[in-house]
């Protein structure tokens, strides 16, 4: 066709190498675009003496954060950010930060400390089996 150039083989091949990460991105914005998920039942986390008092550990394997206040009383949250459905990885204190858009959560209480997540993490139960903390969907 006259008038219409045709584009140079290094061209499409810059775009063909471009798209994936292109996709990737956009499907890291999406909610529920991640294959992270809050336990579906109950889990085997760790030593009961991990969680100090008046702190919180992170259970990246299987995306808990369990807490434990000052009289000693243990709380755990799915570690699935409420904006994007990321999985947090990284907790500071007792903050929880989300990798995708940094959402902050309080990891005690489960609450938004830091937009773009609107919706607190959603709370499990935890107990200790065995001198083992295990933790799962409440009923």
């Amino acid at each position: 066709m006259p008038g219409r150039s045709v584009p140079s083989r290094r061209t499409l091949l810059k775009g063909a190498a471009v798209a994936p990460v292109a996709a990737a991105g956009a499907a890291a914005c999406s909610p529920g675009a991640t294959s992270a998920s809050a336990p579906t039942g109950p889990v085997e986390l760790g030593a009961e003496s991990e969680v100090v008092r008046g702190g919180a550990k992170l259970y990246r394997d299987h995306n808990v954060v369990v807490s434990r206040d000052g009289a000693g009383t243990l709380k755990a949250y799915s570690s699935i950010c409420t904006h994007a459905g990321c999985a947090i990885n990284k907790l500071e204190g007792t903050e929880l930060v989300c990798p995708c858009h940094g959402s902050m959560f309080d990891a005690t209480t489960g609450k938004v400390l830091r937009a773009p997540a609107t919706e607190p993490l959603q709370p499990l139960t935890v107990e200790t089996k065995n001198g083992k903390l295990v933790a799962g969907p409440q009923a």
